[in-house]
């Protein structure tokens, strides 16, 4: 069974009610029809378009506006947020969406075709909020090197210059999602343009927040293996290890991989995705307190349908 099997597999065995928000966009549409028939999920498309087989909801004339208007009114009043206000915030979909999934009439949500990140990710987090245990919320990918073999990289899609607070975070957390995902145990590498102090600490910022990090995971985390900093090569290829990071309790073997910013990882996935032809699964958002996912605008039908599989699996746990 591939990667990607397993997680469907999960996602059918939870039978989830995943709400998709965008639900008037063909890709969504088809993704919606598709994962209906496989029974990887119950599925819920909001929007004004009447598809077989599947539930639609238009927020606007929901019996639940009213309560949900309401509840979202008492949420954020507190940051100046009328009552009018939130009946039209709770009007448009994304919002009607994180609201079901916040007052416990769904599980999951997925957004993204036809939004921006920012939109999806403000929504997920002023309504459904943060999971109280984690301080950084955060997003991966799942990359299939050679379409099978699974690694995690992250942050691609979300913090853009992460603290060493934050990187240990996100290390932790996508620790914890490569697990949840495959099954696999995780090795933990913080990426670097150096190498076990191949280039002095204080030729760059990124290299202390690094250090600072690394310190953090292993007093939160002290059995999980990471190491940093680590170049791409000596954390994935044994022979490199052996050489530029001798003893390392990853190097050459790890399988989760954790960027110095949003730039370096978001370009790294597209470039491991492009030119290196690996399968790219995300990005995933973790750390919220229930699951909420973001699509990229320029999504295929394939995409959609993997993402309900995953914030299936996601609800799984």
């Amino acid at each position: 069974m591939s990667i990607f099997e397993t997680i469907a597999a999960a996602s059918k065995r939870a039978q989830p009610h995943v709400i998709l928000s965008e639900g008037d966009d063909p890709r969504v549409i088809e993704a919606a029809k598709r994962a209906t028939v496989d029974g990887l999920a119950q599925i819920t498309l909001i929007g004004t378009t009447s598809v077989d087989g599947v539930t639609s909801i238009d927020p606007g004339t929901s019996p639940k506006l009213d309560a949900y208007a309401e509840a979202f009114f008492e949420l954020r009043q507190h940051k100046g947020v009328s009552k009018d206000a939130a009946r039209k915030t709770v009007r448009t979909p994304l919002a009607y969406a994180a609201m079901m999934v916040r007052q416990g009439d769904a599980d999951g949500t997925i957004g993204g075709a036809a939004n921006t990140t920012s939109d999806v990710v403000r929504a997920a987090l002023q309504i459904i909020g943060k999971d109280p245990s984690v301080d950084t919320v955060s997003s991966y990918f799942l990359m299939l090197l050679d379409g099978t073999r699974p690694i995690v990289f992250a942050d691609c899609g979300l913090v853009i210059q992460p603290t060493a607070e934050e990187l240990a975070s996100i290390a932790i957390a996508s620790a914890k999602s490569l697990t949840a995902m495959t099954g696999l145990d995780p090795k933990v590498a913080l990426l670097s343009f150096s190498t076990k102090g191949s280039v002095p600490k204080g030729a760059h910022e990124s290299l202390s927040r690094i250090e600072d990090a690394l310190a953090l995971i292993k007093s939160r985390a002290p059995d999980l293996p990471v190491d940093g900093e680590l170049q791409f090569d000596a954390a994935i290829v044994p022979d490199i290890a052996a050489k530029k990071a001798p003893g390392s309790p990853v190097a050459g073997a790890a399988n989760v991989f954790v960027f110095p910013s949003l730039s370096a990882g978001n370009i790294g996935y597209k470039i491991a995705q492009r030119i290196g032809g690996a399968t790219a699964l995300g990005p995933v958002l973790q750390g919220l307190a229930k699951p909420a996912n973001d699509l990229s605008r320029g999504c295929s039908t394939e995409d959609v349908y993997q993402m309900i599989a995953i914030t299936g699996a996601q609800v799984a746990g």
